[in-house]
C-alpha cells in the first residue's frame, strides 16, 4: 500500500500544495496502519496508538471531503470538463461509502469496542479509496494542469 502512495507522490508532487500535504497525509495514515497491523495485539492492550491511528483517519477523511474533492470538482466546472465531473458523480458515492465504514471504526473505537477484525478490513478500504482518489486527480487535476481555464 505504501507505495502505491508514493508512486502517486511522484506523479503528482509539486502540482498543488494542497494535493501534496494531503498526499503527505495519505502517507502518514498508511504508516501508523502497518504500525497498527505489524502489532495487533496492540488494539487491546494500549489505546494511544489506536487513538493516533484514528486522529491521523479522521483528518485524512476530512481533509478529502471537505477541502480536495470540493476543489478537484471546481476546477473541472471552471475547465468545463464534462467527462470528469461524470467520473466524479460515479465515484464519490462509493468513497461516500468508504467514508461511512472508516468513521463507524472511528466511532468503534471511541467506544472501547475496536477489535482486530475490523481494522484489517480497514485496509482493504483505505486501498480502494486511494484508487478511487488517485483517479479523481488524474482526471480532475492532472489533464488540466497545461491548460488556461479562460481559453477552454
Amino acid at each position: 500500500m505504501l507505495e502505491s502512495c508514493q508512486n502517486a507522490q511522484e506523479r503528482w508532487g509539486g502540482v498543488h500544495l494542497l494535493i501534496d500535504r494531503w498526499l503527505q497525509e495519505r502517507e502518514e495514515l498508511i504508516g501508523a496502519y502497518d504500525k497498527l497491523g505489524a502489532q495487533p495485539e496492540s488494539l487491546s492492550e494500549s489505546r494511544k496508538p489506536l487513538q493516533e491511528f484514528c486522529g491521523v483517519l479522521v483528518d485524512y477523511v476530512s481533509a478529502g471531503h471537505f477541502e480536495i474533492y470540493e476543489q478537484l470538482t471546481g476546477e473541472a466546472k471552471a475547465f468545463n470538463d464534462k467527462r470528469g465531473l461524470e467520473l466524479a458523480e460515479t465515484i464519490y458515492p462509493r468513497i461516500d461509502v468508504i467514508t461511512e465504514k472508516l468513521l463507524a471504526f472511528n466511532d468503534l473505537c471511541d467506544e472501547g469496542k475496536c477489535v482486530a477484525e475490523k481494522f484489517k478490513e480497514l485496509g482493504g478500504l483505505l486501498h480502494e479509496r486511494f484508487e478511487l482518489e488517485d483517479c479523481l486527480i488524474e482526471v480532475l487535476h492532472t489533464a488540466h494542469k497545461a491548460e488556461d481555464p479562460v481559453q477552454a
